[in-house]
């Protein structure tokens, strides 16, 4: 990229940005997206796993947003992504009575319709009594939940969704580059025209030149605007007024908490969700305000408490600190208004996105929710378009919402099937013959199927050249060692936290958070990254510490001891 020259810069790696790569890379634009950390190193891997249309934003009227949302589970589910979207069945408990199910019930029932019939809705909801809600999910209270309805919605692994993202923008002539910090804009007549970037690998610092730049960085947003403002006297001075909201989530084992399906729970001023995930159950989330360290943001002792709380007051077994095997922490990116309310909770603030011209030549999105990003992404695309035009000379169509919108939904995106989707179905019908020709379990094969799609074959063939590589990475979980080095080969991995945090879920999943595999991780990674063992020995040293450091927070009673606490653990890129 060095000294070269794109249509559009994208600044920010995570599900919005990877989007906005994939919808210029389509739409046959150069471009080039930068990344400080690694891919979906924010927010962006510390979702609640959910495809969803929102059923707390029908409760707000929000039709408009719920509507959209639906309507890209449909395509996530069927022609996108069905390798690694799929149907989860909830329960919303009933524990006030008639008034509550026959509100719950309508709202549920417009979910439904809006969602609508064809070949990729994923089933209807129904109502229970008290029996069938316990036979669903004896581990209620029945003296407190006296029924329930049934509905589905969808999950994903988010972090995998985004690396899917990034490989099909690749694929389509996008470069991507990770470990990549954007130190300044360029300004040439007033107008942002590229960016100068530190490589956090190498130590370079290169320039790269661009008609527009689209700042897609979360809770970055404000920082990436300043530098507008700094270097450029005729920026709009339109800063996006960006609230981070941060949001934790347990994981225990599944055979602790007596369910046949997830949960979801109101508990004001937010959602409780109990979300299967493999042999865990994700809880989660809180909302409360942030204005600590936003690239390692911590929990406390008192939001794994007050998550705890809210959830044993539905279940029969109580759960407790000593069932809790993974935490995880992630900030919410909330588009803040200039009306007195907005100083209210940040749970009430909306979930839509916003596209701003923050400077001339300089473009940001923020908000949203996770679901939409394509929208997300068609919606900033357009804008940063008109942008190019007027780099050209070009007068650039006036853009009002409706018809960024409306391009939104002809935006090649949403029939671009991502990496691992067009073979995904054939793979699955033949699951055992896959699995019998590379010398792998059945479960193994299904496994790497909804990890990887069609391209399964990928890890596969590694299985063929090094058959040591098909033995599980960590005792007692499905990953297994072929998927350390498909990673590092097809996935962008380049350091430790990379895999063992979001190209596996070991961080997570596993009681010792991944450390006791954290040094043959890194022999396998070295291997393929010409590491010396002074930097596996490296690689080692930083993971077991961010370990000890989180374990750390989570003994704090407070977000500013937590944080403190966090930060002990230096970051492995420079």
């Amino acid at each position: 990229m060095s000294g070269g020259h794109v249509d559009v810069v994208v600044i920010g790696g995570g599900v919005t940005g990877a989007g906005c790569a994939l919808d210029l890379a389509l739409r046959g634009r150069s471009v080039a997206l930068l990344e400080q950390r690694d891919l979906a190193s924010g927010t962006s891997s510390r979702s609640s796993k959910l495809i969803h249309g929102g059923l707390r934003y029908l409760q707000r009227l929000e039709f408009g947003l719920v509507s959209e949302s639906l309507n890209e589970r449909r395509l996530l589910l069927g022609r996108l992504a069905p390798h690694l979207v799929r149907p989860v069945q909830f329960l919303y408990p009933i524990r006030r009575g008639w008034r509550e199910r026959l509100r719950t019930g309508a709202g549920i029932l417009l979910y439904s319709l809006m969602a609508g019939m064809g070949p990729h809705s994923i089933g209807s909801h129904r109502h229970l009594g008290a029996a069938g809600t316990q036979n669903l999910a004896p581990g209620l209270d029945p003296g407190v939940v006296r029924g329930g309805i049934a509905y589905w919605d969808g999950q994903t692994d988010d972090a995998r969704l985004v690396v899917a993202i990034a490989r099909t923008a690749a694929a389509h002539g996008a470069r991507i580059l990770s470990s990549t910090r954007v130190q300044e804009l360029i300004v040439t007549g007033g107008a942002v025209r590229g960016v100068i970037a530190h490589c956090g690998e190498t130590g370079r610092t290169f320039r790269l030149d661009a008609d527009a730049v689209i700042n897609a960085t979360g809770v970055w947003t404000s920082q990436i605007e300043q530098l507008a403002e700094r270097d450029s006297p005729d920026a709009d001075g339109l800063r996006t007024r960006i609230r981070a909201s941060k949001g934790i989530h347990l994981l225990v084992p599944r055979d602790r908490i007596d369910l046949g399906c997830g949960l979801i729970v109101p508990t004001p001023p937010s959602v409780l969700f109990v979300v299967p995930w493999g042999d865990r159950w994700i809880i989660g989330t809180t909302d409360s305000d942030w204005d600590l360290d936003y690239a390692h943001p911590a929990a406390s002792s008192a939001d794994i408490d007050l998550l705890l709380q809210r959830l044993n007051g539905v279940l029969a077994d109580p759960i407790s600190r000593d069932d809790i095997c993974g935490v995880y922490a992630g900030l919410r990116p909330l588009v803040a208004g200039d009306s007195p309310s907005d100083a209210e909770q940040s749970a009430k603030l909306s979930r839509e996105h916003t596209v701003t011209r923050a400077a001339r030549g300089l473009v940001s999105v923020a908000g949203g929710k996770y679901t939409t990003y394509r929208v997300m992404a068609a919606d900033t695309v357009e804008m940063a378009l008109a942008e190019v035009a007027s780099a050209h000379g070009r007068t650039p169509p006036k853009l009002s919402r409706r018809r960024r919108n409306a391009a939104a939904r002809r935006s090649a995106t949403g029939v671009t099937p991502l990496v691992g989707a067009a073979g995904y179905e054939e793979r699955r019908r033949r699951q055992d013959e896959i699995a019998a020709g590379a010398g792998i379990s059945r479960a193994a094969a299904v496994h790497l199927l909804e990890r990887h799609g069609d391209r399964i074959d990928e890890v596969v063939e590694l299985i063929a050249e090094q058959p040591d590589l098909a033995a599980p990475l960590a005792e007692g979980h499905p990953y297994l060692r072929a998927e350390v080095t498909h990673a590092v080969r097809s996935e962008a991995a380049l350091h430790l936290d990379d895999v063992l945090t979001r190209r596996t879920r070991l961080s997570v999943e596993a009681w010792d958070r991944g450390v006791e595999v954290a040094q043959d991780t890194a022999e396998l990674m070295g291997a393929e990254l010409g590491w010396s063992p002074d930097t596996i020995e490296r690689e080692v040293w930083h993971y077991h510490a961010r370990v000890e450091a989180e374990r750390e927070s989570q003994t704090r009673p407070d977000d500013q001891t937590a944080d403190a606490a966090r930060l002990g653990a230096p970051d492995i890129r420079r």
